[in-house]
C-alpha cells in the first residue's frame, strides 16, 4: 500500500516524483547509540547531501527526547556553536548553530573529565550568560538580553563529536546537539554593569602552558548580540529562553583537545577562572 499525502493522495515513493521523508527517528537513534557506545558514526550528510538545518534540528529534537528518557534531565539552556570565525574556520562551517543544555551536561569549576565517556573531545573557553528573566523573539536585541540578564559566567565547554573524525557538515553537528558534551561555571556571576562582555579578554592555558587567547567580540561580534540571535532563532519553534537559563555564547578561540592528564584554565578579564581537570596519568 502506498503512502498518502495530508490531502489524502496516495503517494508512490518509487515513482521518483517525491522523496521519502526523513527517517528522523533512525538517525537520531543512531547519534544516541553512538553517545552510549562511543562508536563515532558516518557522517549523515553522506548518505543525505540534501539534508537541511530544519530537518537536523528535527533529528536534533528527538535525539533530546530519547536522552531525557535516560534521565539526563531537563534542558536548563542552551549552547551555540560556531560563533566564532575561529571554529566556523576549523570546522569549514559559514554559520551558526545552537544546541539544548541538558542537565545532567553541567558541572562545577574543576571537573574531573573521564575520558572513557567521550569520542574525540575537545575543549573551549566561552562567557555563559545567565537570566533572571524570560526571553523571546522574534525581534530580541541585545539591549533586550542586557535587561533580561542576572550576569555572566566565565565557562568551558567540552565539545564532542559522534561523527567520524569530526567529518561534518552544518546539518551534521545540529543533528548531533550542535556537538556538545558538557560544560562547566564558574560559581562567580558577575553582573552586566560591572564588564563589557565584548572587550573580555580570555587566555587558555594546559598544564600551564598557554594554548589559546580570545575575547567576547568573537562571540557573533558581542556575547549579547549571540543570545539575542539565538532568542530570534527559537521564536519560530515556539521556544521562550526561560528565567534561570544558561546561555553558552559560543567559543572565543579554536577548540583544543583534551589528553588524560592535562589540566585547563580559562582565565577571563572581569569573570575570572574556571577550569576542568582531565582523568588519568600523561
Amino acid at each position: 500500500m502506498s503512502a498518502a499525502e495530508p490531502g489524502g493522495l496516495p503517494v508512490d515513493w518509487g515513482s521518483g516524483g517525491v522523496e521519502p521523508p526523513l527517517p528522523v527517528d533512525d538517525l537520531a537513534r543512531a547519534l544516541y547509540r553512538a553517545r552510549r557506545d562511543r562508536v563515532p558514526v558516518r557522517p549523515l550528510t553522506e548518505e543525505r547531501p540534501e539534508m537541511t538545518a530544519a530537518d537536523a534540528y528535527a533529528v536534533q529534537r528527538r535525539l533530546v527526547e530519547l536522552l531525557q528518557a535516560d534521565g539526563e534531565g531537563q534542558i536548563v539552556g542552551y549552547k551555540l556553536g560556531l560563533t566564532s570565525r575561529a571554529m566556523q574556520e576549523q570546522l569549514g562551517i559559514d554559520q551558526p548553530d545552537y544546541g539544548p543544555v541538558l542537565a545532567a551536561g553541567v558541572h562545577p569549576d574543576g571537573v574531573e573529565v573521564d575520558l572513557g565517556r567521550l569520542i574525540q573531545p575537545k575543549v573551549e573557553a566561552e562567557i555563559a550568560i545567565v537570566l533572571e528573566a524570560p526571553l523571546a523573539g522574534p525581534h530580541c536585541t541585545a539591549l533586550e538580553v542586557r535587561r533580561a540578564a542576572a550576569g555572566a559566567v566565565a565557562a568551558v565547554e567540552i565539545i564532542d563529536s559522534r561523527v567520524a573524525d569530526w567529518r561534518i557538515r552544518l546539518a551534521d553537528t545540529i543533528a548531533d546537539l550542535a556537538s556538545s558534551a558538557a560544560i562547566a561555571l564558574s560559581s562567580r556571576l558577575v553582573p552586566l554593569d560591572r564588564l563589557d562582555p565584548r572587550l573580555a579578554g580570555v587566555a587558555m592555558t594546559r598544564n600551564g602552558e598557554l594554548v589559546a587567547t580570545g575575547a567576547g567580540a568573537a562571540a557573533l561580534g558581542d556575547p549579547l548580540h549571540a543570545v539575542a540571535w539565538l532568542a530570534n532563532t527559537l521564536h519560530p519553534l515556539g521556544v521562550t529562553l526561560e528565567a534561570g537559563h544558561v546561555v553558552m555564547t559560543g567559543a572565543l578561540h579554536a577548540a583544543v583537545p583534551l589528553a588524560a592528564g592535562d589540566v585547563f584554565r580559562a582565565e577571563f578579564d572581569w569573570l575570572g577562572p574556571v577550569g576542568l581537570v582531565v582523568a588519568g596519568a600523561r
